[in-house]
């Protein structure tokens, strides 16, 4: 008896994600350097072979991580209400990223930290972030009634709110506050709305 594709896809699909958020996970407890092919696949209940069939070294696992958590993110924005003001939802959704116990926000920056360090995965990593950024800009496009190819509108809110996200982010990294990171993207986000001095 033949398994079915679909099935088959399936446990594919699954056992990927798996070995990707056992690199991540290792990757935030021992740093990326320390971490080998054995450790992530015993995390993640597999034969060593079996990660090298799915990933050509950790760093792809990570940004394999990392990529699919920025396609739910994207997911999240398109299942943003309708009639909310498109701030408001881009804010909704920072808030839940740094929020989501499905999203362990330090693991995150740790990936983001590790790949920022790497010279490895460069190219690829600037590829998903252009494709990401991309995608967002056609949510956004969609969401305020604007064309992306003719009006900056989108493309300016998508640079100004990964901004806002960002120096959120690195205030709270550097470790100079003890403020939430929420209130920190709150913030930032309420500084975009009222327009600069």
């Amino acid at each position: 008896m033949t398994t079915a594709p679909g099935l088959r896809d399936r446990k594919k699909a699954a056992t990927r994600a798996a070995l990707a958020a056992a690199t991540a996970e290792l990757a935030r407890e021992h740093g990326l350097h320390t971490v080998t092919a054995d450790a992530i696949a015993a995390r993640a209940g597999v034969s060593t072979r079996t990660f090298h069939n799915y990933f050509a070294s950790k760093e792809d696992a990570v940004l394999v991580y990392l990529e699919s958590r920025v396609e739910e993110w994207l997911d999240l924005l398109r299942d943003r209400p309708a009639g909310e003001h498109i701030m408001d939802s881009l804010l909704t959704v920072a808030l839940e990223i740094v929020r989501n116990t499905d999203w362990p926000f330090d693991e995150i920056v740790a990936c983001i930290t590790l790949l920022e360090e790497s010279n490895v995965l460069l190219s690829r990593q600037i590829e998903v972030e252009r494709r990401s950024s991309q995608l967002l800009v056609e949510i956004i496009a969609e969401r305020t009634g604007t064309d992306p190819a003719s009006d900056v509108y989108p493309s300016l809110l998508n640079y100004a709110a990964m901004g806002a996200m960002r120096a959120a982010m690195e205030t709270y990294m550097c470790g100079s506050t003890d403020r939430p990171v929420e209130d920190l993207i709150r913030d930032a986000f309420t500084h975009l709305r009222r327009g600069f001095p």
